[in-house]
This record gives structure tokens, C-alpha cells and sequence, in this order.
């Protein structure tokens, strides 16, 4: 079954995952994501009774502004072995691509480790979520049909996300929901003037420092100089002035391409241009009033032909089927006998 990220534990991780499992040796296992692997982040030994000891262990591992995951174990035990409380931790001051990141491979970690030793699940942005108090308020939630945290909501709303998100990233499809980040000031002006006709063409990129949408390059742009516009190694947001004729008449359509060359990008650059995308579109067709006739996905430039765009802002119609022609009724022969024409 294919990864929604990509990301898979290492050998390391799974020895550990397999020895965890199978016997007393951990308490705590915590792991992240690095060098887009599933990497162990600390282990920690039992001592105590597990709810002796749960604050003093986990705590000190959640860091202010970098999610992780942690793997509890309790003292109770099923028919697969020990039962393990899932932590995950995304704290309200790390970066939004973080936060997809770790959201996006949740599902993975819980394949690797093994669901069925998995006895709670809980989803933390402060750290006291995921104290020892935050797990019995979630127990108690889970006891009784009360109000929903915000925490508790995002973690149902990942868990009704996640039915969607078991594909490879490189699918042209949305695996999250949309991310929106805001327009930098060029960026919103280039659009302006685009949507005014001062422009015909208009690409952005995504500042992922900042955090933002900025303006890449606002050429005046042809059908011919197109597959040139497109990079090879890095995502972008187009929109194009499409000028050309239509049984007769003059027209100028507004087109939008989302260029991705595949694994030629990072797996965070295709899950944020992926996210980022359907909110920056609503935003100019909405804020701004730009009429977009149509939305194109594509791999490379080399796509972008003449014919092509023709063919995807006009698409033919299907030929119109004849109906089947109903047989005549038998001839009507009148009551004397004789076969009238």
C-alpha cells in the first residue's frame, strides 16, 4: 500500500518498533521526521507505573516549535501484547509545512508501529493536551458525547481526512485540506494588473521561509514562449491571457496552470504548492474577480502547445447520436380487403 508522504520508518526504527512491541524494554518511544524518514527521536526505560511516571517522560520531549510523535506504552495488555497511547504533538508555533508534514504521515507511523497495539490516540498543539491530566480529560470525552476542544476537532477532522490521504504524493490530487497563505504585496499587484490586461502573463511562488505567496515573473508572455515560462525543478502558480479565435470570434481567456515536475521536488514543496493551490485560486476569483476558464495540472512545459490549449479551453463536443429509429406499425388494411399505398 502506497504512503500518503512518501516517508517510511528505517530500518532502525522498525527494529526498534519490533522490540518494543514484543516486550517490556520501552516506555517511550519518540519519533521524527528527518531527511524525509521516520527517525527515532529519544527512547525512554520504565521505572515506575505508567501513570507514575508519564509527565516526568513525556513533557521534556515535546519541543515549542516542532511537532513529533510519541509512543506511550501502559501497562495493560490486549491479545497482540502491551497497549500504547499514540501522542501527536503539533504545537501552535511551528511552521504550517511542519504541521502538514507530521499531519500527512500520522497515518504511516501508526502502519509501521501497528494499530491494534494503538489503545488511544491523542492529538496535542499545547502541552497540556498531552499531559497526563489532557489524556484522562480525553478519556473522560470519550465516555461521555461532551462539546469537542479545538484540539479534539482538528484531530477528528485529520482522521476524516486521512480516508483520503492513503495515495502517493505524486498523484495530482489533494491530500489535505487547503492551506492559505496570504498574497505578498507584488504578487497582488501583478494580479491586478493581470486581471486589468495591463499583463498577460503572471507566475508565483511560494516563499516557504516566509511563509507566502510572492511574484515570480510577470513576462509578457505567447502560446510559444509558454513551455519556456515552465520550470523543470520547482513547482509554480500561472496565469495566462489566452488570446486566440473560436468559430469566429476574438477571444481572451483566463487560464491557470499548476506546473509540478514530480520528485524533481521535495515531498514538502509538492504538499504545500498541492495545498496552497484551490485557496489561492478561490482568492482570485472571488477577491480579486478574475474569471478563470480553466484549470490545468501539468508535469512539464513541453505539454503547453498551441493544439493543446485549444483543445482544453474548447473541448469538442461529443458527436450527437441518432436515436434509434422507432420500426413502423403494420399496415392499417381496411375492410375491403385491398392494400392501400
Amino acid at each position: 500500500m502506497s504512503h500518503q508522504t512518501g516517508i517510511q520508518a528505517g530500518n532502525d526504527v522498525k527494529d526498534v518498533f519490533a522490540n518494543a512491541k514484543s516486550g517490556d524494554q520501552y516506555r517511550l518511544l519518540k519519533i521524527v521526521i528527518e531527511d524525509e524518514q521516520l527517525t527515532l527521536g529519544g527512547t525512554r526505560q520504565a521505572s515506575k507505573k505508567w501513570d507514575q511516571e508519564y509527565d516526568s517522560l513525556v513533557l521534556p520531549l515535546l519541543e515549542d516549535d516542532l511537532p513529533c510523535y510519541i509512543l506511550y506504552r501502559l501497562d495493560t495488555s490486549n491479545n497482540q501484547g502491551y497497549e500504547w497511547i499514540f501522542l501527536a504533538w503539533s504545537p501552535d508555533h511551528s511552521a504550517v509545512r511542519h504541521k502538514m508534514l507530521y499531519a500527512a504521515t500520522r497515518a504511516t507511523l501508526k502502519k509501521e508501529f501497528g494499530g491494534g497495539h494503538i489503545k488511544d490516540e491523542i492529538f496535542g498543539t499545547v502541552k497540556d493536551d498531552l499531559s497526563l491530566s489532557g489524556y484522562k480529560k480525553y478519556l473522560t470525552s470519550q465516555a461521555a458525547p461532551l462539546p469537542l476542544t479545538a484540539a479534539e476537532e482538528e484531530l477528528r477532522q485529520i482522521k476524516l481526512s486521512e480516508v483520503q490521504t492513503d495515495i502517493s504524493v505524486d498523484t495530482k490530487q489533494q491530500t489535505l485540506a487547503g492551506v492559505a497563505f496570504p498574497l505578498h504585496g507584488d504578487a497582488v499587484n501583478a494580479l491586478e494588473r493581470f486581471r486589468d490586461k495591463k499583463l498577460n502573463y503572471v507566475q508565483l511562488e511560494i516563499d516557504f521561509e516566509k511563509e507566502v505567496i510572492r511574484l515570480c515573473n510577470s513576462e509578457a508572455t505567447e502560446v510559444k514562449d509558454l513551455p519556456m515560462r515552465i520550470p523543470k525543478d520547482a513547482a509554480r502558480y500561472h496565469f495566462f491571457l489566452y488570446k486566440h479565435s473560436h468559430e469566429g470570434d476574438y477571444l481572451e481567456s483566463t487560464v491557470f496552470i499548476y506546473s509540478m515536475p514530480g520528485y524533481k521536488c521535495s515531498i514538502r514543496e509538492r504538499m504545500l504548492y498541492s495545498s496552497c493551490k484551490n485557496p489561492l485560486v478561490d482568492m482570485v476569483e472571488s477577491k480579486l474577480q478574475i474569471e478563470i476558464e480553466k484549470k490545468l495540472e501539468i508535469d512539464n512545459g513541453d505539454e503547453l502547445t498551441s493544439d493543446f490549449l485549444y483543445e482544453e479551453v474548447h473541448p469538442k463536443q461529443h458527436a450527437h447520436k441518432q436515436a434509434f429509429a422507432k420500426p413502423k406499425g403494420p399496415w392499417n388494411i381496411p375492410s375491403d380487403g385491398a392494400n392501400h399505398i
